[in-house]
């Protein structure tokens, strides 16, 4: 008889294996709104459970501390219950001897120091507020926080007007996001726990081709207030929509000779056909807004006479300065930043980069446009180098690996040392030091760590650095705007430190961001600025009504994803590169939708709440 014999999973563990999946299912559709304490408790016990036993604070201590969160949840505690929670998760921590007991106490502890007011609400009120102020996951998340399910299910009806009329109401780009957004949205969508999050921007992107031109609902009586807004982005047009619709007139003054900001000199056409962009600013300037281009101000126009004309200000001038590596050879000809190499394709002046070899340094959405465009321009080759893994890109992982397929070669592990070039002072390499992955830093990702490994030699014509953006904002300052390294200091609601009337959003405050979210600050500087006017005004959508949920049951069903045209039909042109759904394929996954509005929050935590 042999020894040895193999192993195959028995009933019991085939079992523990779908569980652990499930578990898996249910923390991927974990949505914002959930009790942080409740949440805690469940990641601790099952912790707890997955304990050899063999230490006390494992053993025993884990135990302890669950039924002290238990007291919390049960309205047995007292506020110094919280106190001995903190104290027995430090001491856990600091005595456990595995990671299973050390992380899981370490983990209490965070909480109970981040968000001690919960649990403070726990024990004086015993409630919780967290699922009232996010009821929908997907609406939780977005950060203009439209109306999701609503145009999902108008979708699903076949009325695509209705659906960009709803979107509109929180976003007045719906065109623009349904080709570009990062959708936030998706990533705790409940549908997960069945199979996959709803492909929401996809289902955007379908309504909003098949109903392009839709005309915004009415304006509401003058009030005969004036708003300046500096800048013409998507959060300066954003809030002079929603103050338009609101009958305050305003006035944007842009520096560039056409509105739209990175959306028009920052997103290469091949991702936003300018076509689909112009349609959302159209539908913007049919409001009344009044437009002044080619203006800088602090040098055509002075703050001060600004704030004298206006009953209200809005700085939200956008991050389109180019940041610097900071090595040597950065001043030699062929090194040009992503960001004033995709403003020039924007104004129609895109550089000759045929049989060039082409450097792009950076990990982001940017470095990915940039190195994407390169190979459009007709790069020979094209390199993006990236100081730390593939993984910890800040780039969208369709985009990596769209530009992959284009042909571009991403070098992780390589930290850009200097540019050589030649007696003329053309770039001919870069040189990078490779890199090995260390300790987690503070952002949450492994730090690069220099490898005991020579130099790099990256041959090359061109260097594009696409390292991130910064904000001019040296005219405001000294017109005696508050301003925090290169940033508008504002305060929550959106008003700038030490004014009277001047508000800031977008990129000016936060730095660089995504384009909902720029979308978002225009949205609640609007609500803000209407508010200091005097005002309460509410902004409609001008839908009869949203479809009711069907009582169907929920079978798993594959997700329907977008589909790329094929790199060989993409990389010599500058055209849409995405196709849409079908018919049939948008009402497969609009049906996917599991009306988070109507169930398990919706009627009972207060469904679709938020309102102007």
């Amino acid at each position: 008889m042999s020894r040895l014999s193999l192993d195959t999973p028995n009933q019991a563990q085939t079992v523990v294996e779908g569980l652990y999946k499930d578990l898996e299912r249910r923390i991927a559709a974990s949505p914002p709104g959930l009790c942080p304490v409740d949440i805690s408790l469940g990641f601790l016990k099952l912790c707890h459970a997955q304990t050899c036993g063999k230490c006390a604070p494992c053993r025993i201590g884990l135990g302890q501390l669950a039924n002290l969160m238990d007291d919390v949840l049960s309205e047995r505690a007292t506020l110094e219950t919280i106190d001995r929670i903190e104290r027995t998760a430090r001491t856990i921590l600091e005595t456990a001897d595995c990671a299973i007991g050390y992380e899981a106490a370490g983990m209490v502890l965070r909480g109970v120091q981040g968000f001690r007011d919960d649990y403070e609400e726990h024990v004086r009120n015993n409630r919780c507020t967290s699922g009232l102020t996010q009821p929908v996951p997907c609406v939780a998340l977005c950060p203009a926080h439209v109306d999701i399910p609503g145009y999902i299910a108008l979708v699903r009806a076949g009325r695509c007007e209705d659906a960009v009329k709803l979107i509109r109401k929180d976003n007045p780009f719906p065109t623009a996001c349904a080709f570009i957004c990062e959708h936030p949205c998706e990533a705790r969508c409940r549908r997960n726990m069945v199979d996959d999050a709803v492909n929401i921007c996809g289902i955007k992107h379908y309504a909003v081709t098949h109903a392009l031109h839709v005309a915004p609902v009415a304006n509401q009586p003058s009030t005969g207030k004036r708003v300046a807004i500096i800048g013409g982005g998507p959060c300066g047009l954003s809030c002079a929509f929603y103050l338009q619709l609101m009958g305050h007139q305003t006035v944007v003054y842009e520096q560039r000779p056409k509105l739209g900001g990175m959306l028009r000199y920052g997103i290469p056409r091949y991702r936003l056909p300018e076509d689909m962009l112009q349609n959302d600013i159209d539908v913007i300037l049919s409001t009344g807004v009044e437009v002044h281009t080619d203006i800088s101000v602090g040098k055509d126009i002075q703050v001060a006479d600004i704030e004298r004309e206006y009953d209200a200000v809005l700085l939200c001038i956008g991050a389109h300065v180019d940041r610097k590596v900071g090595i040597p050879g950065e001043d030699s000809n062929g090194v040009v930043s992503a960001v004033a190499m995709l403003r020039a394709i924007g104004e129609g002046n895109p550089p000759d980069l045929t049989g060039k070899r082409v450097c792009v340094i950076g990990g982001g959405n940017v470095s990915m446009d940039a190195s994407r465009t390169a190979i459009r321009l007709g790069a020979s080759n094209v390199t993006t180098v990236y100081r730390r893994r593939v993984d910890d890109m800040t780039a969208l992982s369709d985009e990596i690996a769209e530009a992959a397929a284009e042909g571009v070669t991403i070098l992780p592990l390589q930290a850009p040392l200097r540019i050589e070039h030649d007696d003329e002072g053309n770039v001919t390499a870069l040189i990078t030091q490779p890199q090995h992955i260390g300790p987690v830093g503070k952002d949450g990702r492994p730090r690069p760590i220099k490898a005991a490994k020579e130099e790099n030699v990256i041959p090359c014509d061109i260097v594009i650095v696409a390292i991130g953006q910064g904000i001019d904002s040296r005219a405001f300052a000294a017109a005696g705007i508050a301003v925090n390294r290169e940033r508008f200091s504002a305060l929550p609601d959106s008003i700038v430190e030490g004014s009277t009337k001047t508000f800031a959003g977008g990129d000016a405050v936060t730095g660089p961001s995504t384009v909902i979210r720029a979308i978002a600050a225009g949205k609640v500087a609007a609500a803000n600025i209407d508010n200091f006017l005097g005002y309460n005004h509410v902004i409609h959508a001008a839908v009869e009504d949203i479809p009711e949920a069907p009582l169907s049951p929920t079978t798993a069903c594959g997700r329907v994803n977008i589909r790329t045209r094929p790199a060989c039909e993409c990389i010599d042109n500058f055209d849409d590169i995405k196709e849409g759904m079908t018919e049939e394929e948008v009402l497969q996954e609009s049906s996917r939708c599991l009306r988070c509005d109507h169930y398990g929050y919706g009627n009972f935590r207060g469904g679709r709440m938020r309102q102007w």
